[in-house]
């Protein structure tokens, strides 16, 4: 069985939690795209963590996590970041390392944060992880796939081709010192030590285990706004986000993918920029950035504030769509139990017209927020663990949103821990 966690919207929306809590019950958990520019934030007996390379099952002894050939791989991140698990006394994880992946160089990292200066005010807020440089040279076939560290004759010859290619690019574009070939092959032949006792034949793995009857996870990173297809693009990222990615990001037959959980959050937020409608601004904004996740709004991979708003039906359900969604995990709804009456952004008003379908990114520029309020429920409810012992007025907001988005919404998220969720049988669910 193969089950996809992914997220609806702009990303942010608590996939981290959904998968660790899932991961108990899984044998392997894979991330399948993305890199080391957004992170899960997790919180169980070991602390409160921020993961960005490696799978959420990592805090399971029975797991094992996978970085699929789909992901951009920064190979001192990822053993930086088991070294920071290992030192809080987490076990260190099972994990493989796809051959296929492919690398983030150095130099991905330093034409990232360049072309951002370059930009200015037009800049497309990038982390500067180096990930649009990485995802451009995988598909100008001019990448370092994982395999070829082990082929010395290969890595010489391309180090000194690309070498010559990039500093095109740093001395004439950006003005900024060449890199040298020699210094590269040495930073590549660490690499290559690093990760040389995890790397395998991921698709061969992982087709074993299905015929054992084993469970796999695919953890998505981001969410479906991200998609460089079908969301806000060009403010996206450069990987899909889309759950029907993860039969191609970790080398599994699509029809294997059996259950997609899509991870929205009780309101919205965004890290970065782009198109977001129901956003809020100023003293309201920040009361719910400072209340909202666990410590606040902010994101896990920069520290940056994220941007904040009310729940968007017109966002969600096109988010849930292009997912393909059979569950909807919906999270921090105890954030939301400070206020009076919660505004529900329900269609964008465009030219006059109003619409609930989610348009393309020319015509999002253009779209107001049209919003119905629902009365809150002014308490605390993290504690709860049973959908009817909810306030009235938190199930009314709960089946209302499920209403309008037209998706099952089988678990409810009321506080950062694992043992902080509603299991609820929805009249949608299949």
């Amino acid at each position: 069985m193969v089950k996809a966690i992914v997220g609806a919207n702009w990303g942010d929306e608590g996939k981290g939690k959904i998968t660790d809590m899932m991961a108990q019950e899984a044998d392997i958990v894979v991330r399948f795209q993305g890199g080391a520019n957004a992170g899960h934030t997790i919180v169980n007996d070991y602390g409160k963590f921020a993961l960005h390379t490696l799978p959420s099952g990592v805090f399971y002894s029975h797991v094992t996590n996978i970085i699929g050939n789909g992901v951009a791989l920064n190979i001192p991140l990822l053993f930086k970041e088991i070294r920071s698990l290992v030192e809080r006394s987490v076990p260190s994880p099972k994990l493989l390392v796809s051959d296929r992946a492919q690398i983030v160089m150095p130099y991905h990292i330093l034409l990232d944060q360049y072309e951002e200066e370059r930009l200015g005010g037009k800049s497309f807020g990038s982390t500067k992880s180096g990930i649009a440089p990485f995802y451009s040279d995988k598909y100008a076939k001019i990448g370092f796939q994982v395999s070829e560290l082990f082929d010395e004759e290969i890595l010489r010859e391309k180090t000194q081709r690309v070498c010559e290619l990039k500093n095109v690019l740093f001395e004439h574009l950006y003005h900024k010192p060449v890199i040298k070939p020699e210094e590269l092959l040495e930073t590549l032949h660490g690499y290559r030590d690093m990760v040389a006792p995890f790397v395998c034949d991921v698709s061969v793995f992982l087709d074993k285990a299905l015929k054992e009857g084993k469970t796999v996870l695919l953890e998505g990173q981001l969410g479906t706004l991200k998609d460089p297809d079908h969301g806000i693009y060009p403010m996206v990222t450069s990987s899909s986000t889309l759950a029907a990615f993860g039969a191609i990001g970790a080398g599994l037959p699509p029809y294997e993918i059996g259950q997609i959980v899509t991870v929205c959050k009780a309101y919205s937020s965004a890290v970065g920029a782009g198109a977001f409608v129901s956003e809020l601004f100023g003293d309201e904004a920040e009361e719910l950035r400072r209340r909202g996740g666990d410590g606040g709004e902010y994101g896990a991979t920069t520290g940056r504030p994220r941007r904040v708003g009310w729940f968007d039906c017109v966002a969600s359900r096109y988010g849930c769509r292009m997912q393909g969604t059979t569950d909807v995990a919906f999270t921090v709804l105890d954030v939301l139990g400070y206020l009076d009456e919660i505004p529900v952004c329900v269609g964008y008003e465009i030219d006059g017209e109003v619409t609930t379908d989610f348009p393309v990114t020319s015509r999002l520029s253009k779209a107001k927020p049209v919003f119905e309020k629902l009365p809150g429920w002014k308490c605390e409810i993290r504690g709860i663990r049973k959908y009817e012992e909810l306030p009235e007025n938190c199930r009314k907001y709960i089946e209302f949103i499920e209403e309008r988005i037209g998706y099952p919404i089988t678990m409810v998220s009321n506080g950062p821990g694992r043992e902080d969720i509603i299991y609820r049988e929805s009249p949608l669910a299949r």
